[in-house]
């Protein structure tokens, strides 16, 4: 049976005082096609129900049911179906109870300690303990292949007191790790099933979460059924759960009106015309932001003046309106708008300005075309075009390179051979993960891999400062100012998750995290 003890008492630090979180306040919180893999589904794991109903949820399949070695940030949403993670995320994107119920740092920073809530299971009914977060932390770090093992080098121990205490040991303070906690990284895998074949944890996930894995067809459908065992089942109200890959844009409202889905995620070019078939359309916040991955160690951007003109001669806002039909909200950080990361100074820092871009060229000495190229893997292609067209009027004329969306990873992210690419962030959990992925040494967005001392000056105090201390925001806001000013990363939009129902209740709001408690089928 799913946990019926009250939410405890959030705690973040040895000094902290906060109030209790309700059952009912956490669903607030945000935390080619192949063979078939049928999976057994054990009659202990779904047990007696009182809901009913099937959600049919057109979106994207993960790169693997395995949170170790996802290779996307955004699997965290389809991952989370199957897992839980040790904290989740408020809608400012502060830590807050999730598996654990409380944390608690020593007096120097340098060790936490999580303690679990009492009585969660597995998907399986095994007890999911603190031995078992121990060997699931233990597994991320060490794994060969692990993709979040990066995210934890700062730890440097982690035990076991009791049935519910897990002790991270920190190789210096760091206030950030409950955020980390809440997403891929914090995900809690059962060590049955990694210990006795971690492989296929890539097609039969192993995890807590709301709904256990039935059925899996690589690349076309995932089927799943609702987990008794989820310490909040009783606020799961279907039975079901199928999972699709993004239906195309052409036929995406025509396949929730006949009812193949009934929840599917649009583009903003779809919006009118789902409204006029009658269907329900919801618009949520989210992380996700549009960019432009510049690298500043090839031509013509490691000229910073190139730069600072590429910023300043884009106009955001016919982008948006290009790009996903208005739907949005400019801005030039990573951060969206209420996000305890998000720095108001910011804003409008690089509105556009065509003239004062053409004299930042002027100034540099540059009398002709600045010459380069633009790499399209098939995103916004309209957009792309447009800013072509922008960069143009100011001097800075791109040849379009289009390349594969499958070969986008290879030649961005690792070969780093591309001088200018669209692209998008879909955010992560820490705001100092998000700093590593787009402006660290290893960053995957950051192409020229160059940091920033100041940047890095700062985000050490960001992982000194508690996360609910008072000074936290503005600390973590100065290092998004420097990061901003610093680096070529240029943001465009902050987009939307846009969902089309029919026959399905509105899902809850939650920018980092799509949960499903509470929503209903007919």
């Amino acid at each position: 049976m799913a946990n019926k003890a009250p939410a405890p008492t959030r705690k973040l630090s040895t000094t902290s005082s906060t109030p209790t979180l309700s059952r009912r306040s956490l669903l607030g919180l945000t935390l080619g096609a192949a063979a078939v893999f049928a999976l057994e589904a054990c009659g202990s794991e779904t047990g007696a129900s009182t809901s009913a109903g099937r959600i049919t949820w057109a979106w994207q399949l993960p790169t693997t049911w395995d949170p170790v070695t996802s290779s996307a940030g955004s699997d965290v949403q389809m991952l989370a179906l199957v897992y839980e993670a040790i904290t989740g995320l408020d809608e400012k994107g502060n830590p807050v109870p999730w598996l654990a119920e409380k944390w608690t740092y020593n007096p120097q920073g340098t060790q936490v300690t999580f303690t679990l809530k009492k009585g969660l299971r597995f998907s399986d009914d095994t007890p999911l303990d603190a031995a078992a977060v121990v060997k699931s932390i233990e597994r991320g770090r060490t794994a060969d292949g692990s993709l979040i093992a990066p995210q934890m080098v700062g730890i440097t121990k982690v035990t076991a007191s009791g049935d519910l205490d897990v002790v991270l040991e920190l190789a210096e303070v760091d206030y950030q790790i409950p955020a980390l906690f809440a997403g891929k990284t914090g995900m809690v895998v059962n060590p049955a099933a990694f210990e006795k074949d971690a492989a296929s944890l890539a097609t039969k996930p192993a995890g807590s979460g709301p709904f256990s894995l039935t059925t899996y067809v690589q690349n076309d459908r995932a089927e799943l059924v609702k987990n008794a065992h989820f310490q909040l089942a009783d606020e799961i109200k279907v039975d079901e759960f199928h999972l699709y890959p993004q239906p195309d844009p052409a036929t995406a409202v025509a396949s929730v009106q006949s009812g193949q889905y009934n929840v599917a995620r649009i583009s903003g070019a779809q919006v009118e015309q789902a409204r006029q078939a009658g269907l329900e359309v919801q618009i949520l916040d989210s992380m996700f932001v549009s960019c432009l991955d510049v690298h500043a160690g090839k031509k013509p951007f490691d000229d910073p003046a190139v730069v600072e003109a590429l910023k300043l001669g884009i106009d955001r806002e016919k982008i948006k309106k290009v790009a996903n039909f208005d739907v949005g909200e400019v801005n030039y950080q990573p951060f969206p708008k209420g996000y305890v990361g998000y720095n108001p100074e910011l804003e409008g820092v690089y509105e556009y300005n065509p003239e004062k871009a053409k004299q930042v060229l002027a100034d540099a000495g540059h009398t002709g075309p600045v010459t380069g190229e633009f790499t399209s893997s098939g995103q916004a292609a309209a957009a792309v075009e447009l800013i072509q067209a922008q960069l143009k009027e100011i001097g800075i004329e791109l040849t379009i390179k289009s390349i594969p969306q499958t070969q986008h990873t290879q030649l961005v992210y690792i070969e780093h051979s591309q001088a200018l690419t669209y692209d998008g962030f879909a955010g992560r959990e820490s705001p100092v993960q998000a700093f590593q992925v787009l402006f660290g040494k290893e960053g995957l967005m950051n192409p020229n891999r160059a940091t920033d001392s100041a940047l890095e000056a700062q985000l050490k105090k960001v992982r000194a400062t508690p996360t609910d201390d008072p000074a936290y925001p503005s600390v973590l806001q100065e290092a998004t100012k420097i990061a901003i000013t610093s680096f070529p990363n240029t943001f465009l939009y902050n987009a939307p998750r846009i969902i089309a129902r029919k026959n399905a209740s509105a899902l809850p709001a939650s920018p980092s995290l799509q949960r499903f408690e509470g929503v209903t089928t007919s």
